[in-house]
């Protein structure tokens, strides 16, 4: 099999590449990237591309698959940037595959798409996939859901597989983890266990994780696995909530208000002060629990890292300042004392 991989640089990517490369029926991958990385492994071409701007088809011409991955969550302070990646770049794959005469489409969905929903039990696939609307995330990964929707009726020939994670973690990614999220004002030695005094217990703070790796096992099956087709949620257990952190961390879970909470994130968001725009936060208080079992059953996925292993990787990557060898996982991104991240402005650059 010949693989194509938009965002193949990225925190899922780098995983995928080390799937596939380890998979007897791929026998070339090709990985887009619009920032070539300076690395090389066994079976892996890269090729300069943005999904918004280039011309697509002559490379997926010849592919068995493509993985389409890349996403922008920053700028948060302009959405028309990320809507023309996220949603008109997507659309522009989904075109160009289809005009290449690519079989097989794999699509990085999330839970994000979803609706809002229950902490209480949990959904399976078929949850409404119409996003919480104050968060442009997922408002982006819901538009995306409708274009496949038309795409799957005008392209019956074509093998469709949409991957619902949660949250994606691994040590790697914690550079690039921390400069889309946090900002350059989290100090790396403060951030140990014993050392952040409380958690908020806030009324649906509760969310599902997955190492990068074993969601990156997901795509190498949705890929391999001619069966796949339709959603699947891909997460591990336990979920995580203020008690399960409190107890990685070593801290007090205290009960906050959601609206204090928001309003905070909102007031640090226009300061500046971080990169992470308040709807961020309505859409990890809002969306539902996952069932997973179609993952397991259907797809035969079995995660090696448990949610909890796979945050306290990241919380130790964070805390040793930790990164990967592609550009937007270099600890190098943010520049000397993080000061590039400063000059753009705090979530006003895509880099």
């Amino acid at each position: 099999m010949r693989v194509v991989i938009t965002g193949a640089s990225g925190n899922v990517g780098t995983s995928l590449l080390e799937a596939l490369g380890g998979e007897d029926a791929v026998h070339e991958i090709v990985g887009l990237a619009r920032r070539h990385p300076d690395r090389s492994q066994p079976k892996v071409r890269w090729v300069r591309a943005d999904i918004s701007r280039d011309r697509l088809e002559p490379l997926f011409a010849g592919a068995d698959a493509v993985v389409h991955l890349a996403w922008l969550i920053q700028p948060s302070r302009n959405e028309r940037r990320t809507h023309e990646v996220n949603v008109i770049g997507s659309q522009r794959v989904f075109a160009a595959a289809a005009s290449a005469g690519v079989p097989t489409i794999v699509y990085a969905s999330s839970i994000g798409a979803y609706a809002h929903g229950p902490k209480d039990r949990r959904v399976d696939e078929s949850w409404p996939t119409t996003g919480i609307p104050s968060s442009f995330y997922s408002r982006h990964k819901a538009a995306v859901e409708r274009i496949l929707d038309s795409f799957e009726a005008e392209h019956p020939d074509v093998r469709v597989v949409r991957l619902r994670p949660g949250l994606i973690f691994k040590g790697e990614a914690a550079s690039e983890i921390r400069r889309l999220f946090v900002g350059p004002f989290l100090p790396s030695p403060l951030v140990r266990r014993g050392l952040i005094p409380v958690i908020p217990r806030t009324s649906g703070l509760a969310f599902q994780a997955v190492h990068s790796r074993d969601v990156a096992q997901a795509y190498r099956l949705a890929v391999v696995n001619a069966d796949a087709s339709g959603a699947y949620n891909v997460a591990a257990e336990p979920v995580l909530d203020a008690d399960a952190l409190g107890e990685l961390l070593g801290a007090r879970p205290v009960p906050v208000p959601r609206g204090a909470l928001r309003v905070a994130t909102d007031i640090t968001w226009r300061a500046r002060l971080q990169p992470t725009e308040p709807g961020w936060l309505d859409l990890g208080l809002g969306v539902p629990l996952m069932d997973c079992t179609r993952a397991l059953d259907a797809l035969g996925w079995r995660p090696r890292h448990d949610a909890a292993e796979a945050f306290m990787e990241l919380f130790e990557g964070l805390r040793r300042g930790e990164g990967g060898d592609t550009p937007p996982l270099a600890r190098r991104t943010g520049g000397p004392a993080r000061v590039r991240e400063l000059l753009t402005g705090i979530g006003g650059s895509d880099r």
